[in-house]
């Protein structure tokens, strides 16, 4: 069940007088002079690594904020990737972040501490699932990866999540069948021209800054993710319902790919808050958010994906209110 924007009524009925409090909140909101003072103060924003869409977009967006409230000072804190971006979000390290859908359900299932404090501010673009190798290399399916050295990503990543789970989809212990590396975007590239690792896991947005030097050198290829494996993660729980079968067009590493699409999967990344971040700042970076995707995308062209109409799809989580306020004043 999503927890969108057209269910915001899901909860119990409020008693006559709680439901006018907040009725007349609504109209006080309505109310608000359109000049009003942009919130300011500091706000922690955690991205991922050095190479990846997530850092980008963080320093692109902060930009932006910088253009609409001069007095908040932003500040971006560099991590390994979803899983410990939804930690720090939900434990007060940070108050801003980009998640995939599947780490946030994982961790919600988990209960990790702070969990219920999750809210989603918007749906950004998808995340594609890329497994590299060396152009020369005999690996030709995820079942070939049995006893390789593979990179499965960084700890705590949105990476190794998925790649653990795809392996085992495919029947491969990444604990016993490979030799698994914790190499990311930043040091997996070099690390397999050099011969150190046979193949290695990405999720990023499409192109992916990391990769399109060494696309252009057509230095590796893609492997092919089956959309059986998809059928078989959506079967082994309820976190992985979040992956989707699809393909890398061939316009995103157009050397590499010489005209082909490549078969893989597919999730949602979310920007993501809590409960306790104050609704009227959220409120402005949400617009914010929305009305820079031209000029974010003119650099990172995932965040071209970024819509009004599919933002606030950000299931697993409900909206939270600063952002449900937004969408609702421009709602037609």
């Amino acid at each position: 069940m999503s927890k969108v924007f057209p269910r915001l009524g899901r909860r119990r009925a409020l008693p006559v007088a709680a439901a006018g409090a907040v009725l007349l909140g609504l109209l006080l909101w309505w109310l608000l002079p359109l000049g009003e003072k942009p919130p300011s103060g500091t706000i922690v924003f955690s991205t991922g690594t050095s190479s990846g869409v997530y850092q980008e977009y963080g320093e692109r967006l902060r930009t932006e904020l910088a253009k609409d409230m001069p007095g908040l000072k932003v500040d971006l804190l560099g991590s390994a990737g979803s899983q410990e971006n939804v930690q720090r979000v939900a434990t007060g390290k940070a108050d801003f972040t980009i998640a995939a859908a599947d780490a946030v359900e994982t961790y919600e299932l988990a209960h990790g501490s702070g969990a219920g404090r999750l809210r989603g501010v918007a749906r950004l673009y998808d995340d594609y699932v890329h497994l590299i190798v060396r152009s020369d290399s005999d690996i030709r399916s995820v079942a070939d990866l049995r006893h390789r050295r593979v990179a499965t990503g960084l700890p705590h990543s949105g990476v190794r999540l998925i790649a653990d789970r795809v392996l085992t989809a495919a029947g491969i212990d990444p604990h016993r069948d490979i030799t698994a590396a914790g190499d990311g975007i930043d040091t997996g590239p070099e690390r397999l021209r050099q011969n150190k690792i046979d193949a290695f896991f990405w999720s990023g947005g499409l192109p992916t800054k990391g990769l399109a030097g060494l696309a252009k050198k057509a230095a590796f290829r893609f492997v092919p993710i089956d959309g059986d494996l998809v059928t078989k993660l959506h079967d082994e729980g309820q976190e992985n319902r979040y992956y989707r079968a699809t393909s890398i067009p061939e316009s995103a590493y157009p050397v590499v790919q010489q005209g082909n699409e490549v078969p893989t999967i597919a999730v949602a990344n979310l920007l993501i808050t809590r409960t306790d971040v104050d609704p009227r700042l959220t409120e402005w970076l949400t617009r914010t958010v929305i009305k820079s995707r031209d000029g974010i995308g003119a650099h990172v062209h995932s965040a071209q994906l970024v819509d009004l109409r599919t933002a606030i799809y950000t299931d697993p989580l409900y909206l939270q209110e600063g952002a449900r306020r937004y969408y609702r004043s421009v709602k037609p």
